[in-house]
Parts: structure tokens; sequence; C-alpha cells
């Protein structure tokens, strides 16, 4: 039997056509979760129906399994929408599809019961301490940051498994929605508003060990080379893209009011007239798409050594987080520029600048985007010893 390849076209196109079926839902509620601090079920639903959190699940789930590239167009095409609903997106894709590749049959039998794709959230830092008991783990601890987990069913959270004598080992544990508080009164901040990423806790809660994976070792049950990237690449590309977005929208926004706004009391002039912002817009334009061009190189390179059967170097790795870091601070150098230039009325909160300029800012604290990735690049280029990527 001959089998047919699926082409990239095949994969990105029916996404960037859902993403275009979801613009009236989300810019409708966008100020309405902002003020509830969480994506609205209307655009979760929106979210959910076009199969955009099923961008990273193996297609063995009903999932899309896109490579990193694709992933990055489809984020960065949703968050020149909205920013907020971009970056549940990234955070439930990343944890239904880890957990999609990653548990044991009979945890997919559960969780994704009767073929339905469930809506997850994931939290890479461990915060949380677990022992182990017969068949599983006991779970307790708290995290911050679970971005969209108000609509979550499930939640993957990493933990340190308790040995004695041993290093603790690091594995990521899944455990149902219904099961984790919520500490809604953490989410109290300036930017990203809307996605919900308030602390978690759960307190002496059973694992079983299907629910269950080593990030670093473990081996994936399902799909293909997408899940031997392994972190920071698996969610770097998703910083690309929805920075590269939402920094492409502030852009758009002040190009909008370049033409007719006016700037100066004497002699007040056009903006578009004025040389300070033609070179500032001029310039901005180009980081962001400087940073997109590399990023597109360095994650194509990457799927290129995956499907090779190999694994990206660490050094392409770290390459990788600073390339993301990068994207994101021509987004908010974009964002920065449109603030200032729109004037007065970009104060407005009905506006859309200053949603820009607050949800990037919020975007680049990350851990996956801090400054500390330049530095791990260069130590790579010195080819200096024992660099984590993930430093």
């Amino acid at each position: 039997m001959k089998i047919k390849l699926i082409t990239k076209n095949e994969i990105v196109a029916p996404l960037l056509a859902a993403v275009e079926s979801v613009p009236a839902v989300v810019t409708r509620d966008a100020e309405a979760s902002e003020q509830a601090g969480t994506l609205t079920l209307a655009i979760v639903a929106a979210l959910r129906d076009a199969g955009l959190f099923a961008l990273k699940l193996p297609r063995a789930l009903g999932g899309a399994e896109a490579d990193p590239v694709t992933q990055m167009e489809v984020l960065e095409a949703l968050a020149r929408i909205d920013m907020p609903a971009a970056w549940c997106t990234m955070v439930c894709a990343t944890g239904v599809g880890l957990a999609g590749a990653f548990v044991d049959d009979a945890a997919v039998e559960v969780m994704f019961h009767g073929g339905r794709i469930p809506t997850a959230a994931i939290v890479g830092m461990p915060g949380g301490r677990a022992t182990r008991i017969a068949g599983g783990y006991r779970l307790s601890g708290r995290w911050p940051f679970a971005s969209g987990v108000r609509h979550a069913e499930w939640v993957a959270l990493a933990a340190l498994v308790e040995a004695d004598g041993a290093k603790p080992e690091l594995r990521y544990m899944v455990v149902p929605g219904k099961h984790v508080r919520v500490h809604s009164e953490s989410w109290d901040v300036v930017g990203l508003q809307a996605t919900g990423s308030c602390d978690v806790s759960v307190d002496a809660v059973e694992v079983l060990e299907g629910f269950t994976w080593n990030p670093t070792t473990g081996t994936h049950r399902r799909g293909g080379p997408l899940y031997r990237l392994r972190n920071p690449g698996f969610v770097a590309n998703e910083h690309v893209g929805v920075a590269l977005g939402a920094g492409r929208a502030a852009l758009d926004a002040l190009l909008q009011v370049a033409k007719s706004k006016r700037r100066g009391v004497a002699k007040p002039s056009l903006l578009d007239e004025r040389g300070v912002f033609q070179r500032a817009i001029g310039t901005a334009d180009l980081k962001l798409r400087a940073a997109r061009a590399l990023a597109l190189e360095r994650f194509g390179e990457a799927w290129s050594i995956l499907q090779s059967g190999s694994i990206p170097s660490p050094a392409l790795q770290a390459e990788l987080r600073a390339v993301a870091t990068l994207a994101t601070d021509a987004a908010v150098e974009a964002a920065t520029v449109a603030f200032r230039y729109t004037g007065g009325t970009a104060l407005q909160r009905s506006g859309a600048l200053q949603r820009h300029l607050r949800d990037l800012n919020a975007a680049a604290q990350h851990y996956v985007v801090s400054d500390i990735t330049y530095e791990t690049h260069g130590m790579m280029l010195l080819g200096l010893a024992d660099v984590d990527p993930l430093r």
C-alpha cells in the first residue's frame, strides 16, 4: 500500500482557516475577559470548536500535531486578533499535547474518553513535591502562573519526586481540574489579565503512574518526531508566535492613525510626515520581520533535524530560546513605539494600544524569554562547558 504523505500546506491551511473563524467572538468578549480575569466561556468554546487547542496534540488522538513553524504561524495569526486568547491557546495546546503524547493508554482512555479532546493547563516550574506510593505518587504543592486554569479540565503540574539519598526526579503529573484549588485572588495584574494565570495548589492528591512522565528522559507513546524536541524548543516557538502577532497588531493600529493624527501646537503636522516617526516605525517593522525570519530559519532547522531522526543539540536549543527572547523584545519595542506616537488617545482603556503595551510587557516576564537566554547563547558560542539551555 502506498502511504500518502501529509504536506505542510495540508496542515497549516486548515489551522489558519480555523483562526479566521474566531475573531467575532474573541473581539466581542475581549473586554469582558479582561474584567473577569479569564477568557469568557464563549471564547473558550470558539477556540476549542475551531480545533486550535489541539494544535500540538498527536494526530492519533485527533490533533493537528503541527510542526514548530506551523505552530508559530498559527499563534501569530491568533495573537494579531487577541493576545490573551493566543496565550491561553498555546498553554492549552502544550498541556493537552504533551499529555496526549506521553501518558499511558489507560490514562488516555480517561482523559480522551470517547475521542473527545479536553481542555488543559500546564505549569513547567516544579512548585510541588511528590512521594512514591503503590501504583503512583502522592502530590502536594503550590504553583504560580497557571494560565487558562479556570477553564482547564486537566492540569499538568511539574513536581520533584523525593528519593532517599538521591537527586529528586522531575516529573509532570496530570491532575483533574476538579482536584486543583485555584487561587483567584493571586491574579491581580496589569498585563495579560484575561489569561487567568492564577496560582494553583493541591494537597496530598494521588496520581497514578500512567498519568505522569519524565520530561527529560521519558519516551513519547504517540506521535512523531515533534515530541523528541523537548524543552526549551518545544515551547519557545509559542512565545515567538504570540509576541510577533501582538507586536504586529500594535504597529497595524499605529498605521491606522498615522495619516490622520496631528502633533504639535504652533505648526501641527501629520504624524506620517514627521521624519522621527518614519524612522521609528521603519525600525520597529524591520526588527519584527528580522526576528520572524530568524525564527523561521532556526525552528525550521530544528524540525529538519528531528525529521532526520536526530535531536537538536544543546547549542541549538539555547539558540531557539534566545530567538524567542529576541522576538519578544522586538514586539515590546513595537508596542512601545505605537503607544508613544499615538499620543494621549493611546491612554484610553477602550483602545487596543494600552492592552498591547501591557500584555507584551507581561509576556516578557516569562522565564522562557528571560534575559539570561542571551547569556546562555553566548556561552554556547564560546564553547563553555556544562551549559544548560534551561538555566
